[in-house]
C-alpha cells in the first residue's frame, strides 16, 4: 500500500514545480513590462469631487486640446540684466518652437522680469508624450540656448514630471535588485543555508510576475491607474510579504523535519499548520490595501487593488510552490545546516529562552516600560507635519526643474509659470477678476483673451471665461495654498459658479481630502483587523490587545519619524498620503507578526495552559518573526533607491516601524500583557478557563 502511494507523493509536488516554472517563464516578464502602462501625470491622481478636478474638465474647452507647460527661463551670464537684443532673440527661438515635435500650441513672447534680469517664456508641450518627454525638453533646452549671453532653464510641471520620469527610470531592475539583493543575503545569515534561501526568492520573484501580469492586463485595460510610486511599493510589497510568509512555513518544516525523516509528510504538516496564521495575515493586509477603495485620491485607490492583488500572489506561491519544493528537497534543502526543532537549546533559540525567562519572571515590569518607551515616541506624533512636500523638497537629489522653478521665483512672482486657472460666468467676468486682484497674495489676474495676448477680446466658452491669477508666493507654499482658500471664499461672492483650479489648488485639495481619507479609513482598517483577529484567536479581549498595540506603534514611529525627517533629513513637511499609507503598511504587517505568535501561542495553550503558551511560543517563533520583521524592513528600505522624499519617508516609516513593532511589541510588550492577565486573556473563549 505504501510503495503504490509513493509515487503519487512525488507526483503532486513534481507537477506544482512543473507549473510553477512553467508560469514564471510565461509571466515573469512582466515585472519589467509594468512601467509601459504606468504614468507619472499627477494630474491624474486628483480627487474626483475636488473642485480643482472641475477646473481641469472645464479648463479644457479654452484650448484645442490639453497642454504640459514647459517655462523656459533665461538669466544673463554674470548676474547682469538682459538687453532687448536678448529678449528679441528669446522671443524669435519661442516662435520658431511651435513647429518643433511635441510642442502643442503657440509658445507665448518672451516676458521681462521687474527686476530686468531674466526672461521667460512658456511652451505648451502635449500631455501624452511618456518617455519622449525627456527628449522634448532636451531639444527645448537645445534651442533655448542660442540666446547669446544667458544660461537656459526649464521650470514648469512639464519639468517636474521629466524629473519624475528620470527618477522612476530603470525602476523595474534597480529597485527589485537591491530588494532581492537584501533579502538573499539576510536569508544566508539566518538560514546558513545555499539552497533554501533561493528557493524563497524564485518563490517571492513568481509571485511578483503574477501580479505584475495581472496588474499590467487591469492598467491596460483601464481598469487601475498605475504610476511609479504603485509600481515600486507593489514590488516590495510582494517580494517582502511573499518572504514573510516563506519564512514561517519554511520554519514549520523544519521542526518536523527534526522530529521525521518523512519529508512529505513534513511538508503536508508544516503547511497545514502555518495555513491559518499566514493566510489570516494576508488577509489583514490585502483587506487593509482595499480599505484605500473609499480614498478620493486615486492613487491610494489604485494602490488598494494593485496592493491587494500583490498578496493574493504572494500566499499562493507560499502555500503551492514553496511546500511542494520543501517536500522534493527534505534536508537537501537547509545544506549544509541541519534542521533542527524549537525546543533545541543551542543557536539564536537560546536568546529567545532568555527573553521568555525575563516575560515570565517580571511581566508586569517588562510590559509598562515598553508601553512607556512607545507612548514617549506617540508624545512626538504633532511633529509630523503632513501638509505636502514643498517642491524644493520632492526629489530627495538635486532636480533641473527646481532649481529652475527657484530661479523662476527670484526674478517674478512665485506663482509664475504654475498661475491659480478661475473659471467664472462671462457675465461676472469684471467683478471675478477684480476681486482676485484684491485679494491679499495675489500679484495680478487677468481673463485668457482669444489672441493669447494681455488686452486682447476675453475668450468666451459657453458663456464661460477663465481667468489666470499669478500669486506673490512659491505655488507650492503654505501661503499660497491659504491664498486659494481666501480666493474660494471670495469669488464665491462674487460668483457662486466660480471654480479655482491650478496646481496650487490641487495640492491643497489633494491636502483636504487625504485628511479625510484619514478619518474615514483609519477606522476600517482597524475593525476589519480586528474581525478577522477575532475568527482566527475565538476570543474578544486578545484582538483587542493587539491592535491597540499596534496603533500604538503606529504612532511612536510617526512621532520619531517626524524627529528624524525635521532634525535629520531635513525635510519639511510630508506628502499628505504618508501617514495612512503608513498606517495601512505598519498596522496591517505589525499584526502579521502578532498573528503568527499568538497563533502558536493559541496552538500551545491548547495543550499546556496560557503561562506555559506564551513562553513556548514567544521560544519557538521568536527567531522565525524576528528574521521575517528584518526582511520587511530590509525590502521596504530598498525604497530610497528612487530618489523621492515621499518614497523615502515611506521607505523609513515602514522600515523603523516593522522593526520597533517586531523587537519591542511583539517580543516584549504582547507576551508580557498575556503572560501577567493569564487565562483571562482568552476572554470570552473556552480557553480563558484553562489554567
Amino acid at each position: 500500500m505504501n510503495t503504490a502511494r509513493r509515487p503519487a507523493r512525488w507526483l503532486v509536488p513534481l507537477v506544482l514545480v512543473v507549473v510553477w516554472l512553467g508560469l514564471g517563464g510565461a509571466f515573469g516578464s512582466y515585472a519589467g513590462k509594468l512601467g509601459d502602462v504606468s504614468t507619472n501625470d499627477q494630474a491624474a491622481f486628483l480627487p474626483q469631487n475636488a473642485e480643482s478636478t472641475k477646473v481641469i474638465e472645464q479648463q479644457k474647452a479654452f484650448a484645442e486640446r490639453e497642454t504640459l507647460p514647459a517655462v523656459l527661463v533665461w538669466t544673463a551670464d554674470g548676474g547682469g540684466e538682459v538687453s532687448t537684443a536678448q529678449q528679441d532673440s528669446a522671443t524669435r527661438i519661442l516662435e520658431s518652437l511651435a513647429d518643433m515635435e511635441g510642442v502643442e500650441s503657440r509658445p507665448s513672447p518672451a516676458l521681462r522680469a521687474q527686476d530686468g534680469a531674466a526672461l521667460q517664456g512658456v511652451v505648451p508641450l502635449r500631455p501624452d508624450l511618456g518617455e519622449k518627454l525627456t527628449e522634448v525638453l532636451d531639444e527645448l533646452e537645445r534651442a533655448a540656448a542660442d540666446v547669446s549671453g544667458t544660461r537656459v532653464q526649464i521650470a514648469g510641471p512639464a519639468a517636474t514630471q521629466g524629473d519624475l520620469g528620470e527618477a522612476f527610470a530603470g525602476i523595474d531592475g534597480i529597485l527589485l535588485g537591491v530588494a532581492l539583493v537584501a533579502v538573499l543575503l539576510i536569508l544566508l545569515l539566518v538560514y546558513r543555508s545555499v539552497l533554501l534561501p533561493f528557493m524563497i526568492i524564485i518563490s517571492a520573484v513568481f509571485a511578483l510576475g503574477i501580479a505584475c501580469a495581472i496588474v499590467y492586463v487591469l492598467a491596460d485595460h483601464d481598469i487601475v491607474r498605475v504610476d511609479g510610486q504603485v509600481q515600486g511599493i507593489l514590488s516590495i510589497l510582494v517580494i517582502g510579504a511573499a518572504t514573510d510568509y516563506a519564512l514561517l512555513l519554511t520554519a514549520r518544516f523544519r521542526e518536523e523535519l527534526a522530529r521525521s525523516d518523512d519529508r512529505f509528510q513534513a511538508a503536508w504538516k508544516a503547511l497545514r499548520d502555518s495555513f491559518g496564521a499566514i493566510t489570516a495575515s494576508a488577509a489583514t493586509v490585502a483587506l487593509g490595501l482595499l480599505a484605500l477603495l473609499l480614498s478620493d485620491l486615486t492613487n491610494n485607490r489604485a494602490l488598494g487593488p494593485v496592493g491587494a492583488i500583490g498578496i493574493v500572489c504572494a500566499v499562493l506561491t507560499t502555500l503551492t510552490f514553496l511546500p511542494a519544493v520543501l517536500a522534493l528537497m527534505g534536508k537537501v534543502a537547509f545544506w549544509p545546516a541541519k534542521p533542527r526543532s524549537a525546543d533545541a537549546e543551542t543557536g539564536g533559540h537560546g536568546i529567545w529562552r532568555r527573553v521568555a525567562h525575563w516575560v515570565d519572571t517580571r511581566p508586569r515590569r517588562l510590559w509598562m516600560a515598553s508601553a512607556a518607551l512607545l507612548v514617549a515616541g506617540a508624545a512626538f506624533f504633532p511633529a509630523l507635519q503632513s501638509k505636502g512636500v514643498p517642491l524644493d523638497e520632492l526629489f530627495v537629489n538635486d532636480a533641473p526643474s527646481v532649481a529652475a522653478q527657484e530661479t523662476l521665483g527670484r526674478h517674478f512672482p512665485g506663482g509664475s509659470g504654475q498661475p491659480v486657472v478661475i473659471i467664472a460666468d462671462a457675465d461676472r467676468r469684471t467683478e471675478v477678476t477684480r476681486a482676485a486682484a484684491a485679494t491679499k497674495g495675489v500679484a495680478e489676474a487677468q481673463a485668457v483673451t482669444s489672441s493669447g495676448r494681455p488686452g486682447g477680446e476675453p475668450l468666451v466658452k459657453d458663456g464661460r471665461v477663465r481667468i489666470d491669477a499669478v500669486l506673490d508666493a512659491a505655488p507650492d507654499s503654505d501661503s499660497a495654498k491659504d491664498t486659494v482658500q481666501k480666493l474660494r471664499d471670495r469669488l464665491h461672492t462674487a460668483d457662486a459658479d466660480a471654480l479655482v483650479g491650478g496646481y496650487t489648488a490641487q495640492q491643497y485639495d489633494t491636502q483636504r481630502t487625504a485628511e479625510h481619507d484619514r478619518t474615514l479609513i483609519i477606522p476600517v482598517v482597524l475593525a476589519i483587523i480586528l474581525l478577522i483577529l477575532v475568527v482566527l484567536l475565538r476570543c474578544l479581549l486578545l484582538p483587542v490587545i493587539l491592535v491597540a498595540t499596534v496603533a500604538l506603534n503606529y504612532l511612536a514611529t510617526l512621532g520619531i519619524a517626524g524627529l528624524v525627517f525635521r532634525h535629520g533629513f531635513g525635510f519639511s513637511g510630508t506628502d499628505a498620503s504618508v501617514p495612512l499609507y503608513g498606517f495601512v503598511f505598519l498596522v496591517a504587517l505589525g499584526v502579521d507578526y502578532n498573528i503568527f505568535l499568538m497563533s502558536r501561542v493559541r496552538e500551545e495553550t491548547l495543550q499546556l495552559g496560557t503561562r506555559q503558551g506564551m513562553l513556548r511560543g514567544l521560544i519557538a517563533t521568536g527567531g522565525v518573526i524576528t528574521s521575517a520583521g528584518v526582511v520587511l524592513a530590509a525590502t521596504f528600505a530598498a525604497l530610497i533607491v528612487i530618489p523621492l522624499a515621499f518614497l523615502a519617508q515611506i521607505a523609513f516609516i515602514v522600515a523603523f516601524g516593522v522593526l520597533l513593532d517586531t523587537i519591542v511589541v511583539r517580543s516584549l510588550l504582547v507576551p508580557a500583557l498575556v503572560r501577567d492577565i493569564g487565562p483571562a486573556v482568552w476572554w470570552p473563549g473556552r480557553l480563558a478557563r484553562r489554567p
